[in-house]
Parts: structure tokens; C-alpha cells; sequence
């Protein structure tokens, strides 16, 4: 979901579009975009500072381009080899590309940059917002899984292939969809580790979907452990990506916004061996930061593994396609 000062701007948006028309056949083939960064080589502002606590910062870039399509990205997953990635945008597109390093081995920038609209079950291209306002992204063998808001669902595309594809099928989210909020739906969906306590079932939580006590809504949505679980909620953050580390654990980017303080993110860790059907789970902060620290509308997360064999955690944002944001992609390694 877009941060709150964005909402005028899109709701405009998608009125026009819908004005137009609502669907167009069949996408065609993804079309190159060409990309500029400027790298980003300290994270807290007037600051030299890299360690903060158990993550080390290696460095960032601001990125945009001439192409409005590029930009807008609710979740980023990267492949094996640890530089090309696949992202979507909460308008409803496909972004894949690679990353760029120095000769340090620090972020400069990104390379074969493509862009193609997303396809829905029936074979069109949604122009309606609540029907393809995609957020969260998984990869696993032969499937890209994306959970979309507004009209809530996770859909199953082929990979590859998915960028000229409709969805195969439609996973059955577990949570009742009387439960999920329009704008704050199904927000994550993270594949667990197979060797893990969760033995590879993917796993979703929503971003501002809460019950009675103020927990979000969450599932695991395969496997033995298939259910509905529940994330503690800490008031004014709200979950905008997920992804599980080696070890199994999950960790989760969230992002705050008010008008007085702008935006601030934080990650937190929790415990896999925690999460079952009917747990409260809670974890660990390992960083949190506000408008002092090279941050913006922080909703992507993914890990890699490093040259070194230590985890690298890569953050991206969503800037609205706002003027007055940015695309950042932020890199930390865990240090533990």
C-alpha cells in the first residue's frame, strides 16, 4: 500500500484511467527502460556511522528513469545468482532487471531494466487499480506468487514466463476475506525455508488487517502447519514485506507514516519455530529509523547471500510515482 500522503494523487489517477476503459488484451513482451542512480553512501544523515546493532550498511542507491512504470515497487525478490531480481509494482506491472557494483562491491546502479503489465486470470490487463494493485511477491520452483489488495487474492504465475502469462491458479489465502481491510489487505507472502520448521509452505500476513486486540491477521497456507496466525502489531508501524532468512526465522519490514514526523521504517525478526495456527508471535527489533536516515516509503525486502557467505538484506521503495519521492535500494549485511 502507497503511504498516506500519496492517496490524493493515485485516487486521481485511477479515476482517469478508469475513465479509459477497464481491461486491454493480452500484454505484449517487456520493454527495456533505461535507468540512473546516484549512489547513497552514508545511511544516517550527517553521519559516517555503518554499524546499527546487528546490521552493517553497504551502501544504497537513488535510482529513477525517464519511463514512469519504474517506480512504484510494493515487493522485490532476487534470483540465485544473487544480482538479477524481480519486482511489482502496486500499479500493476512486472519490473525485472539487475543490480550494478563497483569494483568495492558497493551498489551503483541497475542494468536491463524491463517493465511489463501483469495479466489477470481472465487474460487482460486490469486498468482498474483495485483489481491489479499487486504488493507482495514470492519465487519459488516454477511459480512468481502475488498477493494483490483491494480485490483481495494470491495468484500463481508461471516462471518463468510470467511476464506474458495469466495466473495458473489462485492459492486459497485461509484468512475469511471479511477480515482483510481494502487498503490494507494481503501485504506479504514469504516462501519458507523446506528445511525449516514450516518445511516450505508459504506464508502471508496483511498489512493493516487487525482483529479484535489489534493483532494483525496472518497464515501459513500449506503444509502440516496450514492456518491462521497472528503478528503483534506496534502502533504506527504496519507490515509492508517479508521474507525468511536461512535459519528459518522471518523477518519483516515495516513502515510508519504521519504528517508531523514523514515516514519511518523499522525491521523486525521473528522466530520460526514460533509461528503455528493460533500463535501471537513478536520479535526482535534489529533497526529502526525515521526521517533522519537515508530512508523513504520503505516496502520491499529481500535477502541474498553475500561473496562472503553472510547474509545481505536489500530494501527497496515505493515512490508513489510522486516527484516528492524516491526509488531507493538500501543494502545491510547481518553481522551475527
Amino acid at each position: 500500500m502507497a503511504a498516506s500522503r500519496a492517496v490524493p494523487l493515485r485516487f486521481a489517477v485511477c479515476a482517469a484511467l478508469l475513465f479509459c476503459g477497464t481491461a486491454s488484451p493480452l500484454a505484449p513482451a517487456m520493454e527495456f527502460s533505461p535507468v540512473t542512480a546516484r549512489p547513497i553512501t552514508t545511511f544516517k544523515s550527517g553521519s559516517e556511522q555503518r554499524e546499527f546493532g546487528k546490521l552493517e550498511f553497504l551502501g544504497g542507491i537513488d535510482f529513477r528513469s525517464s519511463d514512469p512504470r519504474v517506480g512504484g515497487i510494493s515487493s522485490v525478490r532476487f534470483r540465485a545468482d544473487a544480482r538479477s531480481f524481480v519486482a511489482i509494482s502496486d500499479n500493476g506491472d512486472w519490473i525485472t532487471g539487475s543490480i550494478v557494483r563497483n569494483a568495492e562491491g558497493r551498489l551503483t546502479g541497475l542494468s536491463e531494466v524491463r517493465v511489463a503489465p501483469m495479466i489477470d486470470a481472465r487474460g487482460y490487463r486490469k486498468i482498474s487499480k483495485s483489481e491489479m494493485d499487486a504488493e507482495g511477491l514470492a519465487l519459488r520452483q516454477g511459480e512468481a506468487i502475488v498477493s494483490y489488495e483491494g480485490r483481495h487474492r494470491i495468484d500463481i504465475y508461471p516462471d518463468p514466463g510470467f511476464q506474458i502469462s495469466r495466473p495458473s491458479k489462485s492459492m486459497d489465502f485461509v484468512i475469511p476475506r471479511e477480515e482483510l481491510r481494502g487498503n490494507g489487505g494481503l501485504e506479504t507472502v514469504a516462501v519458507s525455508p523446506v528445511d525449516g520448521p514450516l518445511v516450505g509452505a508459504v506464508v502471508t500476513i496483511a498489512e493493516r488487517s487487525i482483529d479484535t486486540d489489534g493483532n494483525l491477521f496472518a497464515a501459513v497456507l500449506e503444509g502440516p502447519l496450514k492456518g491462521i496466525f497472528k503478528v503483534a502489531r506496534h502502533d504506527p508501524f504496519d507490515v509492508t514485506d517479508g521474507v525468511f532468512l536461512p535459519n528459518g526465522d522471518l523477518l519483516l519490514l515495516e513502515r510508519s507514516f504521519s504528517f508531523t514526523s514523514g515516514v519511518g521504517m523499522r525491521l523486525r525478526r521473528i522466530k520460526g519455530d514460533s509461528i503455528r495456527p493460533g500463535a501471537l508471535v513478536d520479535g526482535e527489533v534489529l533497526l529502526q529509523a525515521d526521517m533522519g536516515y537515508a530512508i523513504d516509503n520503505m516496502e520491499g525486502l529481500d535477502i541474498i547471500e553475500g561473496p562472503d557467505g553472510s547474509t545481505r538484506i536489500i530494501l527497496v521503495s515505493d515512490d508513489n510515482t510522486s516527484f516528492l519521492q524516491r526509488n531507493l535500494m538500501l543494502e545491510f549485511r547481518l553481522t551475527e
